[in-house]
Order: structure tokens, then sequence, then C-alpha cells
């Protein structure tokens, strides 16, 4: 770690656990643009599009209470949609097989936005359910769904939820409000990243990360049931379930990996269940380096020979 740092390939936090005990807690760098505040281990990221996990648990928590089931037509909670919502499925919106086109990014300004301009579309890029294409639309109508179920705000309801009893007390959906330990996201150039506007994001600390992982994986948060759901995929390879990329034995999960980025922020959480260990790297500085650096820490666990992220004149 610290040669990936010194080398500019690596500018955030790790926490690595095993055996349920954290075993390496680090912080490398700075928290800011302007590198004058050194990051700590309770400093935040946005940890991208790990941040699609904790919507797929919402929609999972709602059916195990009955208010809801996979094969759930969108039209059933949004009969103002076009006529393609009576074809599409909250199982599509999981498996990102809905054939929903994806955001039209130009228009966008709110959430809102994005409903209206979901009204607007009146084709579907495919027949839900033949296709895989991983694109937002899935995800925001995740959030509109539990929003329109529950009568609550997304951000209220996940941190009511998910955040609050697990004790993940960093945690909080964007738009921010609480500025208070928030590593800005960076350029080489050092220029900041601009404030994320929509809801739906999360900034959390490696800690807080890693207790939701463990929470998940002992099924506190969901059932077992509900956590093998989460994990299936459109068939096919190289495709995101909800949980990234997960793999089981007899339906019991035993590998879990998800990445994300976000502007300047790069992301990785990686769990082995049958080795016990976690991996979490937040960066907010992108490098492109995470999967290097987090490979070789698997190797270094496994008492295997390990690589060091290469450096790019090389």
């Amino acid at each position: 770690m610290k040669w990936s740092y010194e080398n500019g390939m690596f500018n955030g936090n790790i926490l690595v656990s095993r055996n349920n005990d954290i075993i390496y807690n680090a912080s490398f760098g700075y928290a800011d643009a302007n590198k004058t505040t050194k990051l700590r281990s309770d400093y935040k990221f946005n940890i991208g599009s790990i941040t699609k996990e904790f919507s797929a648990v919402a929609l999972l928590q709602l059916k195990e209470k009955g208010k809801l089931e996979l094969n759930d037509k969108i039209s059933k909670f949004f009969p103002e949609l076009p006529k393609w919502s009576n074809e599409v499925t909250i199982k599509d919106l999981l498996r990102y097989t809905s054939g929903i086109p994806n955001v039209n990014w130009k228009k966008i300004k709110s959430n809102k936005d994005i409903f209206e301009d979901l009204k607007l579309i009146d084709t579907l890029d495919f027949k839900p359910g033949t296709k895989y294409d991983y694109n937002n639309n899935n995800i925001f109508l995740r959030q509109f769904i539990v929003e329109k179920i529950t009568g609550e705000d997304y951000r209220n309801y996940v941190s009511k939820h998910i955040f609050k009893p697990y004790k993940m007390s960093s945690a909080e959906i964007t738009p921010i409000e609480n500025e208070k330990n928030i590593a800005k996201g960076f350029n080489s150039k050092l220029i900041e990243d601009k404030p994320d506007f929509l809801v739906g994001g999360t900034f959390i600390t490696t800690s807080d990360l890693l207790k939701f992982l463990n929470c998940l994986h002992t099924n506190k948060i969901i059932n077992k049931k509900s956590l093998y759901e989460l994990g299936q995929h459109f068939n096919s390879e190289n495709v995101q379930s909800a949980l990234g990329e997960a793999k089981y034995k007899n339906k019991r999960l035993v590998e879990h990996l998800h990445d994300g980025r976000a502007g300047n922020y790069d992301a990785i959480m990686i769990s082995d269940l049958e080795s016990n260990f976690s991996i979490i790297l937040l960066s907010n500085n992108y490098q492109g380096k995470i999967f290097e650096i987090s490979d070789a820490i698997i190797s270094i666990l496994k008492n295997q020979k390990f690589n060091l992220p290469k450096k790019e004149n090389n």
C-alpha cells in the first residue's frame, strides 16, 4: 500500500478483515485537491455503483414483508408510465434486463426530471428479459418503487431500514447534507469534482461498509433466499447482478465483489466467504489501479506470490 501511494497509484482508505477481525486499516494521502487535509479512517467516500446494492436490498426487504413480488410489473406502481411498463418487471430492474433506454443525462437536473423523462419513452430497446443493458434508469426506478410502496423518501427509507439498524452511522445518501469528514474527489490536475445533486449515491467509511457486508452475508438485513435472488443475473458472461459479481455453492454465497466509480471516486469491496476475508478500498483520486492492488492483497492473504501494481510508464 505504501508503494502504491508513493508511486501515485492510490490516494484513499483501505480496510482488510480476516476471521471477523480487522487486520489492516490505513489511510493514504489527502481528503482535498489542495492537499491540506490528510485522510483519516473516519473519512467517507462516494462508492459509485456499489450504492446500487442498497436499492436492491430495500426491494427485497419489502418483498419479505409481502409488499411486492419480483414478477410485479412496473405499471402496478406507476400506471401513468407508458405501455412498456406493462412488460418490465422488478426482476428486470434488478438484473438490468428491462430494455429501458439509459438516462438522458443532458436533460436531467433532479430525480423528478428522471421520472418525467421516463414518461416520454415510447419504446424499449429490447424485449424485457431477453438482453442485458447496465444502465441507471433501472436503478432510479427501483428507488421510485421503494418510495411509492412505503410513502417515504428513498433517503429516509435507506437510513431507517439499512443504515441505522446496523449502526452504519457515517453512511449518507446523496445529495450530501453533512459535509463533515467528506473525502473530496479530485483528478490528477488537482481539480475537485462537482457535488452529486441526484438522490441515490452513497458516501460511507470503510468500517461502515464492512458492517454492511457482514450484516448482509449473515442474513441480518435480508434472508438467505433474498440474498441468493440478488446474486442472480442474465445468462451471459461478464454481466452484473444486483450484487455486482456474486458466486454461490448450493445457493450459499461464497464470493462477493462489487466495484464502483463516480467522478474521481473509485471503490471496490471483495469478500471471500470461504476463506473468511474482506477487502475494501475507497479512493477519491481515480488512478485505475484498485483491481491490481486488491489482487495483490488477495494473493498475500492466500500466501501466494503477488505482483505490485504496474507503473504506467513501464
